[in-house]
């Protein structure tokens, strides 16, 4: 399968707060087929967004918009549905994951989640961090959560995060296989509070990784912080990967 190459536009977002259209038309300028969201500036709503996107020829990939669960339900599916994406994306931050029981009642969570998005046409994916491959004992995180998720929740697994943990993210992909829809990737030192690079100039090796995701549809560009210039390191992301895949 061909991949899809997107952005998250969180990694603009700074550039996206003073000029939204700007921005966007250097994205698609520079040749991403789509972005991925994680809110939008003030002032900037939805549809207006999506027609700017469309106009473009970008697709939205998936969005973090939060679970599909209790009273937010009805809100996040209608959201994704005004995006025209199909993928919901959220996670939890470290203190959910602290002990088993926490875990347990984290995947409790993310199955309704799963369950509530799979009903209305949508699919829900987990965004992992570093927190996600500790251990509680002699275990992973990670594995204990794939003993409890449904098997409607899917991943979008942050190979940068994964590794940064000191976990090769190839495997997991392959493990995971057509539950791993979207992959973010990012290149750096691999140290934790150091700043990130364009896919290609760093410690990540992603042509193992390319080769495990048999079953994504997107590889996601995203850089949280960059040692350059973002958009020129979103551009040279993008260049390496049309190189590479």
């Amino acid at each position: 399968m061909k991949k899809r190459i997107g952005t998250q536009l969180y990694s603009v977002r700074n550039q996206l707060a003073q000029d939204f259209e700007g921005t966007i038309r250097k994205l698609a300028a520079m040749g991403f087929d789509g972005v991925e969201l994680a809110g939008l500036p003030q002032g900037i709503t939805p549809k207006a967004a999506v027609a700017l996107f469309k106009s473009l020829n970008l697709t939205v990939s998936g969005g973090h918009m939060g679970m599909p669960v209790g009273e937010n339900k009805n809100q996040t599916i209608d959201m994704a549905r005004e995006l025209g994406c199909r993928y919901i994306i959220d996670g939890k931050g470290p203190d959910s994951f602290k002990t088993l029981d926490l875990v347990k009642q984290s995947c409790e969570q993310f199955n309704e989640g799963g369950r509530n998005a799979a009903a209305a046409g949508l699919c829900l994916v987990i965004h992992n961090h570093w927190w996600e491959f500790q251990k509680i004992g002699d275990r992973l995180v990670f594995d204990i959560m794939l003993e409890q998720l449904v098997p409607e929740v899917s991943f979008e697994i942050d190979t940068y995060w994964a590794k940064t943990a000191g976990v090769d993210p190839a495997p997991v992909i392959a493990r995971l296989g057509a539950r791993v829809p979207l992959i973010h990737i990012k290149d750096g030192p691999c140290v934790m509070g150091q700043p990130m690079v364009a896919a290609g100039k760093g410690a990540m090796e992603f042509l193992p990784i390319i080769a495990a995701a048999k079953h994504a549809e997107w590889l996601i560009c995203e850089l949280d912080e960059c040692a350059t210039d973002m958009l020129d390191a979103m551009r040279d992301s993008l260049a390496y990967l049309r190189k590479v895949t």
